[in-house]
């Protein structure tokens, strides 16, 4: 069961090489889309290390724009054109960290093997709050003078827009762990829909909703599994969920997930250490002898 870990990483250079240790196994590798804004320099390990891969093509990632999603595909297409026979992609951001030993994942996949975990619900009637993302115009993903008010009067003058090619709309979280097969998939089916790439560049959020509706419109329906697997925890209501600390230890232990989010290892280490000890999590250094080339 080889799993390749596609982490989204934008800074806390320590931090993510923590995460990379505890995804350590014979059967894993790691691709690191370094967000294009961050100093590589500080990230060197990343090109030393075992079974480690630095994407090469770096997106300037913006919160809430496209590029979110421009980011995980050209990880996608790392994965995809390695070399190597992978059976699971699994999508993390580097603010996360496992609930179990590497053994354990890779056993829960075996186990599981062919089905594609990520959180979606329909947006017409289960997650109607996303229904504005759709219809009306974001420009989200680009930058130029004026641009609010031109996205004000977009939506002022323009009728409604409307999803393209039949899809049925679902989404939630960005973060799932998918086949390679559905990979696969999703690639060849934006090479061949670019009008859905057009309308997704209007979407704001649009890593939330994208990846699930291609799958949740394809022949993949049958394998998907309402679960992400991951601990999340959204009780403060804000735009981004809440840091966890040791205050959350029982819960995570008690989730039975495999992954959570999201940590912040500068200012609440203890609650990482403790896991490490909970479950066995063996933190390699990610500086381990090997290249960061396939």
């Amino acid at each position: 069961m080889k799993i390749a870990h596609l982490i989204l990483a934008h800074a806390a250079p320590a931090q993510l090489s923590k995460l990379i240790g505890a995804l350590a196994h014979q059967d894993a590798y790691v691709f690191v889309h370094l967000d294009q804004k961050a100093d590589l320099s500080a990230f060197g390990f990343l090109l030393e290390s075992k079974n480690v891969v630095l994407v090469p093509a770096r997106i300037r990632v913006g919160w809430g724009a496209y590029s979110i999603v421009e980011a995980t595909l050209q990880g996608f297409r790392a994965i995809a054109h390695s070399g190597i026979h992978f059976d699971y992609v699994n999508l993390l951001s580097g603010a996360d960290y496992p609930l179990k030993s590497a053994g354990e994942i890779h056993d829960f996949f075996s186990r599981n093997n062919g089905h594609n975990f990520m959180e979606y619900h329909r947006v017409s009637d289960e997650w109607t709050e996303a229904i504005p993302r759709l219809t009306g115009y974001h420009l989200t993903n680009y930058q130029f003078p004026g641009k609010h008010l031109a996205e004000k009067w977009l939506n002022k003058l323009l009728p409604a827009r409307t999803m393209p090619a039949g899809l049925e709309a679902v989404g939630r979280s960005q973060w799932m762990t998918l086949t390679m097969d559905a990979v696969q998939y999703i690639l060849a089916y934006l090479d061949d829909h670019p009008e859905v790439i057009r309308y997704f560049k209007l979407t704001w959020a649009p890593d939330e909703i994208i990846f699930q509706t291609i799958l949740y419109n394809s022949p993949f329906r049958s394998s998907l599994v309402n679960d992400n697997l991951r601990y999340i925890d959204w009780s403060k209501g804000g735009a981004s969920p809440k840091v966890l600390t040791e205050e959350d230890f029982d819960r995570l232990s008690d989730s039975g997930k495999l992954f959570a989010r999201k940590f912040d290892l500068a200012q609440f280490p203890t609650v990482l250490s403790k896991l490490d000890r909970k479950f066995g999590i063996t933190n390699y250094k990610a500086s381990l002898n090997g290249g960061g080339k396939l």
